[in-house]
């Protein structure tokens, strides 16, 4: 017997050599599948490991008391502040609110109506175009005469971060009827005409003429350079607008510079919101020069 053992051991006994392979490959196949199984369970025993450490357990195999939730009224001023930079931005790059101090754009607005007015496109190269109603800074003392508000502090402060309409600024708000290039006229009581095409101009203050049949600005016939615009109130007969400024600075023309940008939408009162969009006789074929 034991010489059975050394030869199985050895090699040399060819009965030994066949049988033993098939005993000693059992364990083999064996150990492999358990070693694999033994690998596979370290592996998720090291990550369950780390988990538990992270989340459940302090330094030493502890237990970490769970960590108690922020005061509010440690994060209200993080959040005011978080807040206050949205709306700045808002203010800045997109949008801004503008209240309408007068009638002069019956009764496309109203005096006391709001305004939202894009000021995100101008930043891409748009220019004002005709039929929009756009908001401008007061290009040359349009404005002259004109009582100057006197705001209280939380006005102020509403106004400065875009949450109120500002109203300290002096800007307009007016529709564009000409850009650079072209010729705009009005002879007797209207039509308006722009490089010689009519306007049907619905939009005009029922009663009104779209021309005043005066002798200070109310005929005109003018060529409006590049890098500017002519602008009219709708309330014609009611409106200090390009045709009475033609002896200011530039002429009666608002520099596209000094545009902040168009109203889009009245957003206050509730029951008169609704969207500024440009009127089809605009879109006639043959308006451009």
């Amino acid at each position: 017997m034991g010489d059975v053992a050394v030869g199985a051991r050895s090699g040399h006994d060819g009965e030994e050599h066949r049988g033993r392979p098939a005993q000693s490959a059992v364990p083999a196949a064996d150990s492999a599948v358990t070693s694999g199984s033994d690998s596979g369970a370290a592996e998720d025993d090291r990550v369950t490991g780390e988990h538990t450490t992270a989340e459940d357990q302090g330094p030493g195999g502890t237990t970490r008391a769970p960590k108690k939730p922020r005061s509010f009224w440690k994060e209200l001023p993080i959040l005011i502040g978080i807040a206050l930079v949205l709306a700045l931005l808002i203010k800045t790059f997109l949008v801004q609110a503008f209240s309408i101090p007068s009638d002069s754009m019956q009764n496309t607005l109203q005096q006391g109506d709001r305004v939202l007015v894009d000021k995100l496109t101008p930043w891409f190269g748009s220019e004002p175009e005709r039929g929009e109603v756009v908001v401008f800074h007061d290009p040359g003392n349009w404005l002259r005469g004109e009582p100057t508000p006197d705001p209280n502090a939380l006005q102020t402060f509403l106004s400065w971060i875009g949450l109120m309409p500002s109203v300290e600024e002096k800007d307009l708000i007016k529709r564009v009827i000409g850009v650079g290039g072209d010729t705009v006229e009005c002879k007797g009581t209207g039509p308006l005409k722009v490089n010689g095409k009519a306007l049907n101009e619905p939009y005009v203050f029922p009663g009104n003429t779209p021309c005043s049949n005066d002798d200070q600005g109310g005929q005109f016939k003018v060529k409006v350079p590049q890098g500017y615009i002519w602008v009219m109130g709708d309330h014609r007969q009611n409106s200090r607008d390009s045709r009475y400024n033609q002896g200011e600075k530039y002429h009666g023309m608002v520099p596209v510079k000094e545009v902040v940008g168009r109203a889009i939408v009245k957003a206050w009162p509730i029951d008169r919101w609704g969207t500024l969009p440009v009127p089809d006789t605009f879109d006639q074929s043959g308006l451009n020069p």
